[in-house]
């Protein structure tokens, strides 16, 4: 399958006493395929990756690859699993582990808290991309974990057969410029910022790895049709639109904000420490934008089907 579009990085939900709500699950993968949803990204970040053990992560993936179609000759959209570690040897056998349950793409974020250098990283994601058993899409959010891959070093790993993309999460245009200039058929740019995708999709980026599509699947598959087809007056409006979600998605580290959203959708009701629900300060916030979501999910669907 090729890689495009609106990718949702998605939440996991939990119940009240923080077991894995699977009936939540569903719920929540069926309304990334009603709303349009283009692949979906299983235990990365957002998804409290860290958090879970490795039975929890192989029910996730294996629940998302029945729902999405099953075989990978049925499948409706993609489904790509977060294998990235702390090391290679163990990035590698995630990234089996999730090749066994059924993922078809490997999200791999540079390795977290080590700080390697970028000889290191190109020798890492070589090792994952050639031992792993799934294609590989790059992962740098450097605010995370404190490793920047720079695009001279993307430089060095486009030619590989395995490595498919990178999930872009800095902000700046001058980031995305250069990495457009490595984009090919056999390697995707996708930005991994909800604020600047529309941007950086007008400007040739294939598509957006979204937090915010949880809540809104049906607008973000909008924006990223509209900012892919260079329709920038009218991406420029719904981006508009946007604006209060993305600044509402940062008031606290994510995925806290937008499982606020979620369960005022009825999908779960908490999160595992150290994360902590939203503050009550932002909880008035949380009930005003339920209804903006709403509102904008109806708009989107009807222009979606219009188009």
């Amino acid at each position: 399958m090729h890689l495009f579009g609106s990718i949702t990085a998605l939440a996991t939900p939990f119940t009240a006493t923080g077991e894995l709500d699977l009936d939540a699950w569903r719920r929540l993968l069926k309304q990334q395929l009603d709303g349009g949803t283009q692949g979906v990204v299983v235990a990365g970040s957002t998804g409290e990756a860290a958090a879970l053990s490795d039975e929890e992560y192989d029910t996730l993936l294996g629940i998302a690859v029945e729902v999405i179609g099953g075989p990978v000759s049925r499948r409706i959209i993609p489904v790509l699993a977060g294998t990235g570690q702390m090391n290679t040897a163990k990035t590698i056998a995630a990234t089996r582990r999730a090749a066994a349950v059924g993922a078809e793409f490997a999200l791999v974020v540079t390795p977290p808290y080590v700080r390697p250098t970028q000889a290191g990283l190109i020798a890492h994601y070589r090792a994952v991309a050639d031992q792993g058993g799934l294609p590989v899409v790059l992962y740098n959010v450097p605010g995370r974990t404190g490793c920047d891959l720079l695009p001279e070093t993307v430089a060095e790993l486009v030619d590989h057969p395995n490595i498919v993309g990178i999930k872009e999460a800095r902000a700046e245009p001058e980031r995305m410029a250069a990495l457009l200039a490595l984009r090919s058929d056999s390697f995707a740019i996708f930005s991994g910022d909800d604020a600047t995708a529309s941007r950086a999709m007008l400007a040739g980026a294939d598509g957006l790895i979204s937090v915010g599509s949880n809540a809104l699947p049906a607008s973000f598959r909008r924006l990223c049709d509209i900012s892919r087809q260079g329709q920038s007056a009218a991406a420029a409006e719904l981006d508009a639109r946007l604006q209060e979600i993305y600044g509402f998605l940062s008031v606290e580290p994510n995925p806290i904000p937008v499982k606020a959203l979620l369960q005022r959708q009825g999908i779960g009701e908490g999160l595992r420490l150290p994360l902590q629900p939203l503050s009550a300060a932002h909880h008035s916030t949380a009930d005003r934008l339920a209804t903006l979501v709403a509102s904008l999910e109806a708009q989107s669907s009807r222009e979606t089907i219009a188009a």
